[in-house]
């Protein structure tokens, strides 16, 4: 039975910038992938309305998980909309709840940007209700008895908001498919113009190699490497377990003094 993979990121080019290569390797894994952005990106143009770019980000963003071959789940807010409210986490419980996730990829619990970190606390509340039947989802979706591991990524900046790095537990090998992960960044096409105008970046295919080289610089061994950290399996599964690791056997290393 096929492993089911369940990215869940913030913004259209998120999971791109800080996923997308362990994702085409559980993918060549034989991983059943999922694809989610909690918001829309409505806010992520100079020139174009919030309706227009969230749909011309909407378009990018399922070009790029066609081209990842994972399914495609729509955005439930707009850009700074992300807060940890009843009201959201309801929303996605339910995502969690279809998806029934045997892995959920998430963002850094620490990161320059709230909606990021909020993200990530929407997430691990969404996956810790799977299995609690009394807690009502939006739709309403039954419960999910099954284990899930939850992992977080590295933040975008490969540090907090107080500019202190952020260390893996985990490295994963991406060299090998760091070209594809740089062809489902630049279906982002609208987000070049964006992030060089808010963020003074000068080339932003640029930018991701740079992270995912400095990534490969830490494990001491990958030319390019992505960065996760295991979140506790307390509530989420029935005992400690690493299937990254074990699913990507050859393309990892983990960080000295890391258990399983």
């Amino acid at each position: 039975m096929a492993v089911t993979v369940f990215a869940f990121a913030c913004h259209p080019d998120d999971i791109e910038f800080m996923m997308g290569g362990t994702l085409f390797l559980l993918r060549e894994a034989g991983c059943t992938l999922h694809y989610m952005n909690l918001a829309n990106g409505n806010c992520g143009s100079v020139d174009l309305p919030p309706d227009q770019i969230a749909a011309r980000r909407r378009q990018e963003a399922m070009s790029a998980a066609a081209l990842l071959g994972a399914v495609y789940h729509e955005s439930l807010v707009g850009d700074l909309e992300v807060f940890y409210t009843p009201e959201l986490i309801r929303r996605a419980a339910a995502v969690m709840r279809e998806v029934r996730p045997d892995i959920l990829l998430l963002p850094s619990p620490q990161d320059y940007m709230e909606d990021h970190m909020n993200t990530c606390r929407v997430g691990v509340t969404a996956a810790f209700c799977r299995g609690i039947p009394n807690y009502i989802t939006d739709p309403p979706r039954p419960p999910v008895f099954q284990d899930v591991v939850l992992y977080h990524a590295m933040p975008y900046g490969l540090a907090d908001g107080l500019r202190r790095p952020i260390d893996a537990d985990l490295y994963v090998d991406i060299g090998p498919v760091i070209d594809r992960k740089e062809a489902m960044l630049a279906c982002h096409e609208s987000q070049k113009k964006w992030l060089d105008a808010s963020q003074g970046l000068d080339s932003y295919l640029a930018t991701m190699r740079d992270m995912s080289a400095e990534m490969g610089r830490r494990s001491g061994r990958f030319r390019c490497a992505e960065g996760w950290r295991r979140h506790a399996h307390l509530g989420f599964s029935a005992r400690e377990t690493d299937p990254l690791a074990y699913l990507l056997a050859g393309k990892v290393l983990k960080a000295p003094g890391t258990s399983l």
